[in-house]
C-alpha cells in the first residue's frame, strides 16, 4: 500500500463525498483534505476517522495545508463555485478558472515527477487544459473526469430500457462533458451484441431505433441539469467515477475509461491543442493512450465540433 496517498483540493459536496468515498473503497491508504474552510476540512476528517473500525481496510484521513499534500500520487482537484439551476458547464467557465489558477500556483512547489493531478470541477474540460498549460506536467499526467459519468449514465439508461444488467452493457459517452457531449452508438454493445444486432433481435422500438436512442441520450445528457434543479448539486455518482479513475491509477489496470486527455492531432488534425474525452487506456502512469474506435462520419463529425465549441470557450479566456 506504499505511495497510495491521495490529496483532495476542495472539501464541498463533491469533495467531502470522494473523500468518504475513497475511504470506504481499497485502492487509497491517506487521504489528505485542504479547503480555504479549515475548520470543515477538519472536522470532515474526525468525522470519517471515527468510523475507521468500520471499513475493510483502514486509511488515515486527515485535514491539511497545501504543504501536506507533498508525497501525494494523485492530486484531485474538486474546487470551484458550483452550477445553479439554468447554469450550464461552460457558464462556470470565468468564474472557475481564476479558483483554479490559484490553485495551481499553490500546488506546483510540492509535485513529484509522477505525480497525476486528476480535475474533477466544472467545466472540467477546459479546466484541466488550463491546470496543464500552468504546471508544466506531462500531458498523460494531468487528467480530467471527463464523461467517466456521463458513460455510466448511459450505460444505466440502457439498461432500464432493455432490463439488461449495466454492467453487461458497453458503450461510451465522449467529447466535452457538457452539452455537446456525443454517445457512440458505434462502439455499444449490450451483453455481447453490437447495439443494431439486439435491436433487430429485440424488436421493441418498430423502426424507430434511433428515435428512441436520441431520447436516452437525451435523458443522460440534461441528467445533471434535473439533479441540480431537485437538490442543488450532484455529488453521489461524481465521487464514484473519481473512485473508479483513482483505482485504474494506483492499481496500474490498463482500464480503458472516457477521461478528458489532450490531444496533439485527432481526426486527421482536425482536433488538436484541446482537452476532451475519448476512451483512453489509464494506468499508474496516468494517461497510457487513446484508443481510437471505428466512429461513424456523423460521430466524427459531432466530436470535431464539441472539440471547436470548447476551443471558443477557451479563447475567450485567453487559453
Amino acid at each position: 500500500m506504499e505511495g497510495r496517498k491521495v490529496a483532495i483540493i476542495g472539501d464541498g459536496a463533491v469533495g467531502s463525498t470522494c473523500a468518504y468515498t475513497l475511504m470506504l473503497g481499497h485502492a487509497v491508504n491517506e487521504i489528505v483534505i485542504v479547503d480555504v474552510n479549515k475548520d470543515k476540512a477538519e472536522g470532515d476528517a474526525l468525522d470519517m476517522s471515527d468510523g475507521m473500525s468500520f471499513v475493510s481496510v483502514p486509511k488515515n484521513v486527515h485535514s491539511g495545508d497545501y504543504p501536506d499534500i507533498k508525497g501525494s500520487h494523485i492530486i484531485v482537484i474538486t474546487a470551484g463555485a458550483g452550477q445553479k439551476p439554468g447554469e450550464t458547464r461552460l457558464d462556470l467557465l470565468k468564474k472557475n478558472a481564476g479558483i483554479m489558477t490559484g490553485i495551481c500556483d499553490e500546488i506546483k512547489p510540492y509535485l513529484e515527477k509522477d505525480t497525476i493531478v486528476l480535475v474533477v470541477s466544472n467545466p472540467v474540460d477546459i479546466l484541466t487544459y488550463l491546470v496543464y498549460k500552468r504546471l508544466g506536467l506531462p500531458s498523460k499526467q494531468v487528467i480530467g473526469s471527463g464523461t467517466v459519468l456521463d458513460t455510466s449514465r448511459l450505460k444505466v439508461a440502457i439498461s432500464e430500457d432493455t432490463k439488461i444488467d449495466p454492467r453487461s452493457i458497453h458503450t461510451f459517452v465522449v467529447g466535452e462533458h457538457g452539452d455537446s457531449e456525443v454517445a457512440v452508438w458505434s462502439a455499444t454493445y449490450v451483453g455481447g451484441l453490437s447495439l443494431i444486432d439486439y435491436c433487430a433481435k429485440c424488436g421493441k422500438c418498430e423502426g424507430k431505433n434511433m428515435t428512441r436512442l436520441r431520447d436516452l441520450h437525451k435523458r443522460v445528457r440534461e441528467s445533471a441539469y434535473r439533479i441540480i434543479e431537485k437538490k442543488g448539486a450532484t455529488f453521489y455518482a461524481v465521487a464514484l467515477a473519481v473512485q473508479r479513475i483513482v483505482g485504474a491509477i494506483l492499481n496500474d489496470e490498463n482500464s480503458v475509461l472516457t477521461v478528458s486527455a489532450y490531444l496533439e492531432k485527432e481526426f486527421g488534425g482536425m482536433l488538436e491543442d484541446v482537452y476532451l474525452s475519448l476512451p483512453c487506456v489509464v494506468n499508474g502512469r496516468g494517461i497510457e493512450q487513446i484508443l481510437r474506435p471505428n466512429y461513424s462520419q456523423e460521430e466524427k463529425s459531432a466530436i470535431i465540433g464539441s472539440g471547436q465549441a470548447l476551443k471558443d470557450k477557451m479563447k475567450e479566456i485567453g487559453l
